[in-house]
């Protein structure tokens, strides 16, 4: 007699029409995309035909694989003091630039005017805004970042011709870019003067020639040079001829208390400068976008020049920035500001709560910085709850992901730039990633 065979289970696996109408799959459709869940589902199929789950856990597998959005960017509890985190995303949006990119999300007057049916500048109301916040400049203009206003004032005013730069301006910015190699790209040419740490105004004027097209001054805005060192100002070059440019990179549109030592847009334009240059996602605590700002005359040479169409910006960062410019106060202005007494006494309930818990969390006094290119050697009194390292790697691959710094062999989660409104998902992350969770 025929032995009898096992039954070959794969045989069980439900078919994908029949998981895809699983409710909680279903459901799941509107915000993912019918791929992507069909994706997850084939995912828990596959499981099921080897034998890694049975074929009647398949629904359920797949929907506790189903991604949280459509997106794999991550939002994440910014724990490391750093106010603006390049890697981070640098500048958090406000309640009032995340609504504003909501409701241009779809079809938007951009560039139609609605009361004459006719083509309208695009993102006037932006511009308008931008031109409100400085009144000292004569028009302004909107790129795709702080390099992209730089590359492009470089481009339209100096290709093939120089640019007179301080040696001790030529930064790097990040990542291995460097201001040089930028402003090489345009087909300009680099006419560098005075030494690493001294350039006097002089330095500028004896290398002013018929090819000179601008002066540049660059703020080293994520270094600082100690010890015998000077700098022109900007008043010290507007008089010898060529217009000044002026890149203040991080964006503060005004003198900031907080802040004395960064350049400011303002107080550029009054002392002459011709254009600034700066980024908006930095002490703007706004979109990344890059902004222009200046003579009428230069502002629409930029404007008209043709990789000003590759450096345009898109409706979602013009609704962003203008919603930064006329609405209420930023994170990045809140967390700038942050009180140390207030921070302490949240860090202080945090540490109670964990421990309540069972964790090991103790209330440290720590240092902010400002971050992003901003304001270097700047620290911002600040507190503290300090765990064990061992949680750095949970937390950051946890749900909401929390991002702390390890110093001296702790884990420190710093509150100033976390909302105040999010201390108990704070709370909650850490005891989940100690295995503490409810």
């Amino acid at each position: 007699m025929p032995t009898e065979q096992p039954k070959d289970r794969r045989r069980d696996v439900p078919r994908t029409d029949a998981v895809l109408a699983d409710p909680r799959l279903a459901a799941a459709v509107p915000t993912l995309g019918r791929a992507t869940v069909k994706a997850v589902v084939a995912a828990a199929q596959d499981r099921a035909r080897r034998g890694e789950i049975a074929p009647e856990q398949v629904a359920d597998a797949a929907a506790g694989a189903l991604p949280r959005r459509a997106t794999s960017l991550r939002p994440v509890l910014n724990a490391t003091g750093v106010v603006l985190h390049t890697n981070l995303g640098r500048a958090a949006l406000s309640d009032a630039a995340v609504a504003a990119v909501a409701a241009v999300a779809g079809h938007t007057d951009v560039e139609f005017d609605l009361d004459t049916g006719n083509r309208a500048r695009r993102g006037r109301g932006t511009l308008a805004a931008l031109a409100a916040a400085v009144p000292a400049a004569e028009a302004v203009h909107v790129v795709n970042n702080g390099a992209a206003a730089l590359l492009l004032v470089a481009t339209a005013l100096a290709a093939g011709r120089e640019i007179v730069v301080s040696r001790g301006e030529l930064i790097e910015i990040g990542d291995g870019f460097r201001l040089p190699e930028l402003l090489a790209a345009t087909g300009a040419r680099l006419r560098e003067v005075g030494t690493t740490n001294r350039t006097a105004a002089a330095d500028y004027a004896a290398a002013i020639g018929p090819d000179t097209a601008f002066l540049l001054k660059i703020h080293p805005s994520n270094f600082v040079v100690r010890g015998f060192t000077s700098a022109a100002g900007t008043a010290e070059l507007t008089g010898l001829g060529p217009p000044v440019v002026v890149d203040i990179g991080s964006g503060l549109l005004a003198p900031q208390p907080l802040l004395p030592d960064e350049p400011d847009a303002a107080t550029a334009l009054g002392d002459g400068a011709a254009l600034v240059t700066a980024s908006g996602d930095k002490l703007l605590g706004g979109p990344q976008a890059g902004l222009l700002l200046g003579r009428a005359d230069l502002v629409e040479r930029l404007r008209r020049h043709p990789i000003a169409r590759a450096l345009r910006v898109d409706k979602l960062t013009l609704a962003a920035l203008e919603a930064t410019l006329r609405g209420p106060e930023t994170p990045t202005w809140q967390a700038l500001h942050g009180e140390p007494a207030e921070l302490r006494g949240r860090a202080r309930a945090l540490a109670a709560r964990l421990r309540e818990r069972g964790i090991d969390a103790e209330l440290v006094e720590s240092a902010s910085v400002v971050g992003g290119g901003g304001a270097p050697g700047v620290e911002l009194p600040s507190w503290a709850v300090a765990v064990d390292p061992a949680l750095a790697g949970p937390l950051r691959t946890g749900e909401p992901p929390v991002v702390g710094r390890v110093e001296r062999g702790r884990l420190l989660l710093d509150l100033r730039c976390v909302p105040r409104d999010r201390d108990e998902a704070l709370r909650d992350a850490v005891a989940a990633a100690a295995g503490q969770g409810e």
